[in-house]
């Protein structure tokens, strides 16, 4: 088989390359320049791409450089300036997991004749009477099912990752054994296109202007302020002080054209149903009131519930999840990936 990996310039991707080879597939790897701007962290730096050449040569393949930087724009970065500006909080790894690696990146593949492509995820995929699956990684603490819900069977049918049944140790000590440089290379962290030194506020300040808010609670006293509205997120504790029984206050509203944030206690912060859209399948979706587990951030608890039209229903209370954040849903068994879409 023909398959071109996609070489981000860390570890798991890299194995990930030297194992289809192993396999006896015949690789070409590719590395996505994506984000031309400051990067000092995430898969963008220079550094990455150049660990990702030096690698190919380890393995004796082609190593070529697809810019996908127009398409980065468009579908991760906009929107996710967008988003801020409307209140809502974006989820970026999974807009590009969406656009660049599962559309772009696999679209330019099917162009050059390959069969395939493959990454570093740690993910699996398997076949079942004729039917794809999407399911949870071997390794539960690096499991990024999660980040790849949106894909479908089409998709799947075309995608390999050879390091999903892996444990990360594992994954490190097979790099160490082939004399990899990635080997003991530090995980990638966080959004690429945000730096460690200026962070959101830097990066979205120069692009929108952020306007101080007013923090507000249930009754609608003031209580406080906010030095950019578009920075709080609903669920956030962090620089909103405490209540007049000094217990945490949590973010529970964010009303961007008011600049107003409502506060209020950890209780107040519970739900137990989410309003779902943009709900996307990896193959036929439940049926209504079907038994589904509920996961809202990348490597939270995942909660039973129940299916609905429009969302879901929870066993058992949870925190609002805010406005733009993915919700995935998984089978009862929590080992296959359903699909998911947006928090309203």
């Amino acid at each position: 088989m023909r398959v071109l990996a996609a070489m981000s310039g860390g570890v798991d991707s890299s194995v990930a390359a030297a194992l289809l080879l192993e396999q006896g597939h015949e690789v070409m790897g590719a590395t996505m320049k994506l984000w031309g701007g400051e990067s000092d962290q995430g898969c963008c730096s220079v550094a990455d791409v150049d660990d990702a050449r030096r690698v190919a040569q380890q393995l004796g393949i082609v190593h070529h450089v697809f810019s996908f930087g127009d398409d980065f724009d468009s579908h991760v970065v906009g929107p996710y300036v967008a988003a801020h500006t409307a209140g809502r909080t974006p989820n970026p790894c999974v807009e590009c997991n969406r656009h660049l690696k599962f559309d772009r990146f696999l679209r330019r593949a099917m162009q050059l004749g390959f069969d395939a492509v493959a990454t570093g995820h740690h993910a699996r995929v398997v076949q079942i009477d004729g039917r794809w699956r999407l399911r949870r990684g071997t390794d539960a603490a690096k499991d990024q099912s999660y980040v790849l819900h949106m894909l479908d069977q089409s998709s799947l049918s075309r995608t390999l990752f050879p390091v999903g049944s892996m444990t990360k140790s594992d994954v490190r000590a097979v790099a160490a054994a082939l004399g990899l440089r990635t080997a003991a290379k530090a995980d990638s962290q966080d959004v690429c296109f945000i730096s460690r030194t200026g962070g959101r506020s830097s990066f979205l300040g120069t692009r929108i202007p952020l306007r101080p808010g007013r923090v507000v609670d249930r009754s609608g006293v003031e209580v406080g302020s906010v030095p950019a509205v578009e920075l709080v997120t609903v669920g956030q504790r962090r620089g909103l002080g405490a209540g007049p029984d000094g217990e945490r206050q949590f973010a529970i509203d964010v009303d961007v054209d008011t600049a107003t944030v409502t506060v209020g206690s950890l209780a107040d912060l519970l739900t137990d149903s989410v309003a779902l859209d943009q709900l996307t399948w990896v193959d036929e979706p439940p049926s209504v009131g079907a038994p589904v587990l509920v996961q809202t951030s990348a490597h939270g608890r995942a909660v039973a519930g129940a299916f609905e039209r429009d969302g879901v229903h929870l066993a058992e209370p949870i925190r609002r999840v805010a406005p733009g954040q993915s919700v995935v849903l998984y089978d009862s068994g929590n080992v296959d990936v359903l699909g998911g879409g947006l928090a309203c």
